[in-house]
């Protein structure tokens, strides 16, 4: 019987090692590399092709998001686990959306860690009871009248959180390696889909507002 091979893309080193030692709890899982890097990962799991991409979605400078395409051109026999500190649905999403098989947050434990490789490996989705159950409380609350974060993408809730702790549209570029243009282009298109006329009114919507960050 085959193992399975894992390739981990996370920046901090102790968590990688971390997982590293979790595996090896698992004769059938076997780990073929790691690393923190964007191009490295990139270049990794394109030579070694590995059955599972253990992706963190926060690197250096740099997205899961924007990996995942690159992951399904180089290695597209992998499947993509987004592994993340975000609880938002909407980040679960929309890895989905892109093309990751599973979705798990580091609160979730070993067993779901193992749960969710098995499920990916036979041709299923796969995601965290912590998303399941935000959803499902959310699902259970009355919808709220006015604008929601729902049809925001995960750049905008990025800049709408940098907002909300008082960065200018020029920090905001700085903080997330894009031009003003880009960042001023941002904050136009949060307003239109939030419905809102002005930056004082989403001001205003970012402070009374709880965003589950």
């Amino acid at each position: 019987m085959n193992k399975i091979s894992v390739v981990i893309v996370e920046d901090h080193q102790m968590v990688r090692e971390m997982w590293v030692q979790l595996f090896t709890v698992k004769k059938e899982i076997e780990v073929v590399g790691k690393t923190g890097g964007f191009d490295e990962a990139i270049e990794m799991i394109r030579i070694k092709r590995p059955d599972i991409v253990l992706l963190d979605i926060n690197l250096p400078g740099a997205s899961g998001l924007d990996a995942v395409p690159l992951i399904r051109k180089f290695s597209p026999g992998s499947r993509i686990i987004a592994v993340s500190m975000h609880s938002q649905p909407a980040y679960a999403k929309k890895m989905l959306q892109m093309g990751a098989k599973g979705y798990v947050t580091k609160n979730s434990s070993h067993e779901e860690m193992f749960a969710a490789i098995d499920a990916v490996m036979n041709g299923k989705t796969f995601v965290c009871m912590e998303i399941k159950n935000i959803i499902s409380d959310q699902a259970m609350q009355e919808q709220p009248a006015g604008p929601t974060t729902k049809e925001l993408s995960l750049r905008e809730i990025e800049v709408i959180k940098l907002l909300k702790d008082g960065l200018s549209s020029k920090e905001i570029a700085e903080r997330l390696l894009i031009s003003s243009r880009t960042a001023e282009v941002h904050r136009h298109n949060i307003l239109k889909k939030l419905g809102l006329k002005n930056t004082a009114s989403l001001i205003s919507f970012i402070n009374t507002t709880d965003l589950s960050f």
